[in-house]
């Protein structure tokens, strides 16, 4: 009897040892969790604003209906579900099985204007309440069913998460931190006062100032889409960009979508073709090789070449793009007519590892690190990995792989005096300075290499491809390249192309260096004459157009003479 007494014994003081010990915390927490109330307090927001102070994101104050089926006796019920169906057109029927469920909880619709709430009010429904929610609130767009910058801004989720774009990448400063009550309440719901009680405040979050233009942005936009549509393209994107800073003026695509609606929207058009895809740059990159090429020594605007219209490189015939013997050129002619021999061999003169070296200097060896989540980019194999034929193409934009901010900031060096401005989109984050305007610019070319190019740049569009995108009153003060690359499918290149102009004005000073990049133009007769679908044709008259709007906007006048 003793022995069964005492194993008794243990086991009872072992069950105790196992419940107070091993499982007190958990009991604890279990325990409190009955009498503990936890609010959180939500903090609001930052607000944005583009340069000039014009606000683009606003908070506003939306509601979401919820009820509780455990406190709606069976007899309410179908005055319950008639109410909520005939306020908020939910189902009546769905509403009904809700509250059948007898749960503690469950939304009945979410975020939904005041004018809803006020009409709601009034019924009285038993189990019902209102709970008031910040929702962003993005201002419209030029196309239908869009939002200005949608793009470049993203939004924000049901969750309060930045998704894409400013939003996402800024989560955390322009989130802030939520506050919160935590307090003890007895069984008929008292408060307790204890030593324990708690209360934070929220740390509302900072607001930020871009450096976008609203109004350029809608200007770009306006453009693009009337382009897109003209050129029976697949879709376009427009950058902006202020040469001295850096800065993003403008951030355009087409198509676009609604930030407002993210819920409805497909999400395939929440990706951003700027810096969420990348395109072979073309002829835009003749640019970059060429002021390498002088910068090294290797050539000059007046070094003279012989160009047959094809180079055999690597066990392969490269040809120009008009297979034409054009004889002896100087480099100012092969930039304005865009000649891929004249590029190879500008390549070859200055050597592999100068050129590569020189790609590194324009930043298009690594991300652009502008501050907009997600940015994509394909880098070029290491210099010892690259064969003959792939730094022959890579010379003149075909076979090597940018985003378009990686390509803007690139040519924007020329427009720099030879310093690379770091991409960025946002100037302030609250009071504080964004950092890469503080830092002291690299010097990726000499500024008398950045003067060399900027004429020969001036003559592509006096005398070469980028006549369609003359200024009147600017026909000698600017300066531009157009590009037209072939996509590859599979591995194979195909009929279809990226289209694009770069250029900047005033040539000497300027004010704004701009991308556009159009995607699988069918300009009308290109079915005729493909060179219709070049960027002459296609990317040239949208570029021209956002420059008029820029020039009247911020009062742009020529150079004096």
């Amino acid at each position: 009897m003793l022995v069964v007494a005492a194993v008794l014994a243990g086991m009872v003081w072992s069950r105790l040892a196992y419940w107070q010990v091993v499982q007190h915390g958990r009991l604890a927490m279990q325990a409190q969790a009955q009498y503990r109330e936890f609010v959180q307090l939500p903090a609001l927001r930052g607000a944005i604003f583009d340069r000039n102070l014009k606000q683009l994101v606003v908070n506003t104050t939306v509601y979401s209906a919820f009820v509780s089926p455990d406190q709606v006796a069976a007899s309410d019920r179908d005055r319950v579900a008639t109410g909520l169906s005939s306020v908020l057109g939910v189902d009546k029927a769905k509403v009904m099985t809700t509250l059948a469920s007898n749960t503690k909880f469950a939304y009945i619709q979410r975020r939904f204007a005041k004018t809803k709430a006020d009409q709601l009010r009034p019924l009285k429904l038993p189990g019902v309440g209102l709970q008031e929610e910040t929702q962003r609130s993005y201002l419209p767009g030029i196309a239908t069913g869009s939002t200005l910058a949608a793009n470049v801004l993203g939004f924000v989720d049901w969750n309060g998460d930045g998704k894409y774009g400013v939003e996402q990448n800024y989560q955390q400063a322009l989130g802030g931190t939520p506050g919160f009550i935590s307090s003890y309440r007895d069984l008929a719901n008292r408060e307790i006062v204890l030593g324990t009680h708690t209360h934070q405040d929220p740390i509302n979050g900072q607001d930020l100032v871009l450096s976008l233009d609203a109004n350029i942005q809608y200007a770009a936009e306006q453009a693009l889409a009337d382009g897109v549509k003209r050129d029976n393209a697949e879709s376009g994107s427009v950058l902006i960009m202020d040469p001295n800073t850096g800065g993003i003026v403008a951030w355009a695509d087409y198509p676009s979508y609604n930030a407002n609606d993210f819920n409805h929207t497909d999400p395939a058009l929440f990706k951003d073709n700027i810096v969420g895809s990348v395109y072979e740059p073309g002829s835009v990159m003749k640019v970059v090789t060429l002021s390498g090429a002088m910068n090294a020594g290797a050539i000059a605007p007046d070094t003279v070449i012989n160009d047959p219209g094809v180079l055999s490189v690597g066990g392969y015939r490269i040809y120009d793009w008009d297979r034409r013997n054009h004889g002896n050129v100087d480099y100012t002619y092969v930039l304005a007519h865009s000649l891929n021999v004249g590029a190879m061999k500008a390549m070859q003169a200055e050597g592999h590892p100068a050129f590569y070296s020189n790609l590194q200097a324009f930043g298009l060896t690594k991300p652009s690190g502008i501050d907009v989540a997600d940015e994509n980019c394909l880098l070029p194999p290491a210099a010892d990995k690259m064969s003959d034929s792939q730094y022959a193409t890579a010379s003149f934009g075909q076979g090597i792989d940018v985003n378009m901010v990686q390509m803007l900031a690139a040519i924007n060096v020329v427009a720099n005096g030879g310093k690379y401005a770091p991409p960025h989109v946002v100037e302030r984050v609250g009071t504080h300075i964004n950092p890469v305007l503080l830092q002291p610019q690299r010097q990726a070319i000499s500024p008398q290499t950045a003067a060399k190019m900027t004429a020969m740049m001036q003559q592509v569009v006096q005398h070469g491809s980028g006549w369609t995108s003359r200024i009147k009153g600017f026909e000698l003060d600017q300066a531009g390249k157009t590009g037209t690359s072939q996509i590859p499918v599979n591995g194979q290149y195909t009929q279809d192309v990226w289209a694009s102009f770069v250029g900047f004005l005033p040539a000497q000073h300027p004010k704004f260096t701009m991308l556009v990049v159009i995607r699988k133009p069918h300009y009308p007769g290109a079915d005729r004459d493909w060179t219709l679908n070049d960027g002459y044709m296609t990317a040239e008259p949208i570029w021209k157009t956002i420059a008029q709007s820029l020039v009247v906007d911020w009062h742009i006048t020529p150079d004096p003479r």
